[in-house]
């Protein structure tokens, strides 16, 4: 490359979104993607319907690295991990050899929260994160029926649901008094609840699982209020955290994300951050709606336009298709006014004003999401 490039670190949702809208703004500057899988296009949100659909990682990649770069005019490094930064040279290193950049995106997501269990058991603890881990997961559970879902949050009510529906015998243990806790009113949670229930999944909430251990027959796991489960493999569904190490090595600002401003500039001149890793004025959104809006800003801001991100009403898709779900968590506190028929719940939180902060749909009341966004606050404006 005749000039330094823009580099990319990460090929998932984010950094090939951005670079397919950068390119609508910028045909011709060099860009570089850098990721330490094989680079492979897909939506990280489908690997929760994997098994409803029948796919395998296979069939859920939409193009592989070759054709990426091909579509895009691009070049990438698979199978290649960034070791260091050093943001005053404009460089970044790939064990010891150096690569100068332009522009510096930070695209490489959320790790999944380790699961710290005693017993035997490692080897069958899969936290799916990626195309890869799906992969081995389904490898994996390839002759097997019994799967544990350790957390009741959305990645764990959406696998819970989706593994179901592929035919195997799921339980879920969180350590929670009810599912989706930082996403739903009670009522709305017991709706979708029920409805999981209803299609066979059996759940353990309020205790921890403690301990894992291998048997003849699988795994034996134990709770933590001294109950015992039987399984052939575990999901650990217990949260994501951005991905931080190369940043706080190369003395860039963090606080729960890479800290951004509205341009996604770092504290770092010329390096960005974008979806998963970053937090923008103290958000850390790990949905899909910000990060394509973050992607389309950032695009002009590279190809010379420089523009702050904003967003609107950006309520969450959950996919338990048994009960569908879509939510907008209030921000700040109000006043909950909840209509039931079922497992289809409409609960509208409120201001003393009037004034809606968000809103929980469950079942057929999701037919209402449309109207009430119009009402909703902007997440950023």
């Amino acid at each position: 490359m005749s000039q330094a490039p823009v580099i990319v670190i990460g090929t998932g949702l984010a950094g090939y979104n951005l670079v397919k809208e950068f390119r609508k703004q910028d045909a011709e500057t060099p860009v570089l993607m850098i990721t330490a899988d094989d680079g492979r296009n897909y939506s990280k949100p489908m690997l929760s319907t994997g098994f409803t659909k029948g796919k395998s990682a296979s069939e859920l990649a939409m193009a592989d690295a070759g054709k990426m770069a091909e579509q895009f005019n691009i070049s990438i490094r698979t199978n290649t991990r960034v070791t260091g930064i050093d943001a005053d040279a404009h460089t970044v290193f790939i064990g010891e050899e150096p690569v100068e950049y332009s522009k510096l995106v930070l695209a490489w997501g959320a790790q999944p929260v380790a699961a710290r269990l005693e017993g035997d058991a490692g080897e069958h603890i899969f936290a799916i994160n990626d195309l890869q881990d799906y992969a081995n997961f389904r490898a994996e559970l390839d002759g097997k029926k019994r799967v544990l879902v350790m957390g009741a949050g959305l990645i764990g009510c959406e696998y819970a649901n989706d593994l179901t529906n592929g035919g195997y015998e799921v339980e879920v243990v969180a350590p929670c008094s009810q599912i989706l806790p930082n996403l739903l009113p009670e009522q709305a949670a017991v709706a979708v609840q029920h409805g999981l229930e209803g299609l066979g999944v059996k759940f353990h909430l309020g205790p921890l699982v403690t301990r894992a251990t291998q048997s003849d027959t699988g795994l034996i796991v134990e709770l933590s209020n001294g109950e015992q489960v039987e399984t052939d493999i575990i999901v650990s569904a217990i949260g994501l955290r951005p991905r931080l190490d190369l940043a706080v090595k190369a003395g860039i600002q963090v606080n729960q994300g890479i800290c951004v401003g509205r341009s996604l500039e770092t504290s770092e001149k010329d390096i960005y951050a974008l979806g998963d890793c970053a937090e923008i004025e103290g958000k850390v959104l790990l949905y899909v709606m910000p990060l394509m809006t973050s992607a389309r800003a950032l695009a002009k801001t590279l190809a010379g336009q420089p523009t702050d991100v904003s967003f609107g009403a950006m309520p969450v898709m959950i996919k338990t298709p048994v009960v569908p779900v879509v939510v907008s968590p209030p921000a700040i506190e109000g006043v909950w006014d909840i209509e039931s028929s079922g497992v289809n719940v409409k609960a509208l939180c409120r201001n003393d004003a009037g004034e809606l902060l968000g809103y929980a749909l469950t079942g057929a009341c999701v037919a209402d999401k449309l109207a009430l966004n119009k009402e909703l606050p902007a997440i950023l404006k």
